[in-house]
């Protein structure tokens, strides 16, 4: 029950109690601001503000043979962010890892002449262990352990903000940039995509900070068109790069939702050390999806320039969603890199899907290629029970490959609670087999 809820009745109780209903009619009104400004949620009210809290606690813990002093099964070697280490490979020794992250978010809304006016605060912290390869001894008898946490409770964001159609923020926040509308349709994904996060980027050795201490405004125009611009990374570490220059125009609606963003870092000492342009689109037209995303960045220091681009689709048909996607990604002038992806999924009963894919990379200055191929079947057991099982193939021209199973149980039985549970087990043609058990355990409120 809402913590306003509580002392409205009492506040009701008491006041027919003692006859003085007239007098308390004032006090009710004064508490039913989160009402008058349309929020709800966890709540507590005075008579201006109305405090929304919010929150998250998350922990997960691993636990196998899984790395070999740091090494997975197969490496593939992208140009997004250092290339993906993927699947479990064993030497005898065990790999596990502890993490926990919380965070609680209080925000004060009342109102204004210009809007409403809120002053936000978000308190974090995590914590996080890993141990690898525990009690080898060879040359050397040793027990990489390794960590990171945020050393206690911090303030993540702390900012003010004025407006309903119209913002202006000021603090420490997160960026407005724009980033999505790229992720590929397919069932696997692609390879770069999937080191950048899911989508394409402005590249690793392009560096635009955002977030930290900012400025900025954003603007509903209406039908869907919205527009942002600030000053974000005023704090930034160096006084060459601190500074980023954000603006963006965005587009939401009939099914429909695209983005141009565009960055410049190190604007505060005049000189613009990095830039980059991010911009999607994504659409779905009755049965079908379309996803078009490209990015480009440059540094100016280094000379510098990074793209990359990414198209894919979907079609559905009765029981059968088909799917494909394409990247292609260049760093530095190097030789370009692409890859595909393709999938199919079937829904064969309620609560029953099978899905058969593959993703193919090919890497430009080297002419590696890797590839992936798989299977799983995702069965709805219960209406918060569901089980997942997966078996399939990695390969690289560096003479890694993998054949691997995982299975997951994933629990969400309501009340913002979900956690699971994923073993995966990896046989490599180099190595010992590999494990790793996955837990998580989650819960929300709002």
């Amino acid at each position: 029950m809402k913590i306003r809820s509580l002392l409205l009745g009492s506040v009701a109780a008491a006041g027919l109690s003692t006859g003085a209903f007239a007098a308390d009619l004032g006090v009710l009104t004064s508490l039913d601001v989160c009402d008058a400004l349309g929020l709800s949620g966890l709540t507590i009210s005075s008579d201006t503000n109305c405090l929304q809290i919010t929150g998250e606690v998350k922990y997960n813990f691993n636990w196998g043979d899984y790395t070999d002093n740091g090494d997975s099964a197969v490496f593939v070697d992208t140009e997004a962010d250092g290339g993906l280490d993927l699947l479990p490979v064993g030497n005898g020794y065990n790999d596990w890892s502890s993490k926990f992250s919380a965070w609680i978010k209080f925000v004060a809304t009342a109102d204004s002449d210009f809007g409403p006016a809120k002053a936000v605060l978000k308190l974090k912290q995590k914590d996080y262990k890993l141990v690898t390869d525990a009690g080898y001894s060879g040359s050397s008898a040793y027990d990489t352990s390794t960590g990171s946490s945020s050393g206690g409770v911090y303030m993540d964001e702390a900012y003010v903000s004025i407006g309903d159609s119209t913002v202006i923020m000021a603090g420490k926040k997160g960026s407005i940039m724009k980033k999505g509308d790229d992720e590929p349709l397919n069932w696997l994904g692609l390879f770069n995509s999937e080191d950048v996060d899911s989508g394409v980027s402005w590249g690793p050795d392009v560096s635009i900070g955002d977030g930290g201490h900012v400025i900025q405004i954003t603007s509903d125009l209406g039908n869907g068109v919205s527009v942002g611009a600030g000053l974000e990374n005023l704090d930034g570490s160096t006084a060459s790069e601190a500074g980023t220059a954000v603006g963006y125009i965005a587009y939401a609606g009939e099914g429909i939702s695209a983005h141009v963003t565009v960055a410049a870092a190190g604007v505060l000492d005049g000189t613009v050390e990095d830039w980059g342009v991010h911009a999607g689109f994504a659409g779905t037209f009755d049965n079908f999806k379309v996803v078009l995303a490209g990015a480009y960045g440059h540094d100016d220091v280094m000379s510098r320039d990074y793209w990359n681009v990414l198209a894919s689709a979907s079609a559905t048909f009765d029981m059968f969603t088909i799917a494909a996607s394409f990247e292609a990604v260049q760093n530095d002038g190097n030789d370009t890199d692409y890859g595909a992806g393709a999938s199919i999924a079937a829904t064969v009963s309620d609560g029953v899907t099978l899905n058969l894919g593959g993703r193919w990379y090919h890497e430009g200055t080297s002419g590696d290629d890797s590839y992936q191929i798989a299977a799983s079947v995702a069965a709805a057991v219960t209406e918060s029970i569901t089980l997942t099982g997966e078996i399939g193939y990695l390969n690289n021209d560096d003479g890694e490959d993998a054949m691997y199973g995982s299975a997951k149980l994933a629990w969400a039985p309501g009340g913002g609670y979900t956690s699971s549970v994923k073993g995966t087990v990896s046989s490599a043609n180099w190595g010992d087999l590999g494990y790793k058990i996955e837990t998580e355990f989650k819960k929300t409120f709002e």
